[in-house]
């Protein structure tokens, strides 16, 4: 299944999220191989997720989080309730008195 092309702005956030783990593992003073080793990947597939290569997988993005200790960092900045606009739509949503439909409350 050939793959979707991926737009320039989820391009760019890919190489700044992996601009970010570089900067998180410098500032731990930590080496790549370190990294690596503690996510239980290759070099040359960490190289890849800090270089922002779009096709490396969510489970080693997470892998690699959770060797710079900064997983809960992405679980709470991906809470909706956690952000302006999710608080925005909540609340928009409480003004119209709607809830979420029964499959997303799940």
């Amino acid at each position: 299944m050939p793959r979707r092309p991926l737009s320039g702005r989820s391009r760019k956030v890919a190489a700044t999220l992996g601009e970010y783990l570089v900067t998180f593992r410098k500032l731990q003073g930590l080496t790549a191989e370190q990294v690596a080793d503690r996510a239980g990947i290759t070099r040359t597939t960490l190289r890849r997720l800090e270089h922002g290569d779009p096709t490396v997988g969510l489970d080693v993005f997470l892998e690699v989080c959770r060797a710079l200790g900064i997983l809960d960092f992405v679980l709470v900045g991906m809470n909706p309730y956690e952000t302006a606009l999710g608080q925005a739509l909540a609340q928009s949503m409480l003004e119209q008195k709607r809830t979420l439909p029964e499959r997303v409350r799940r």
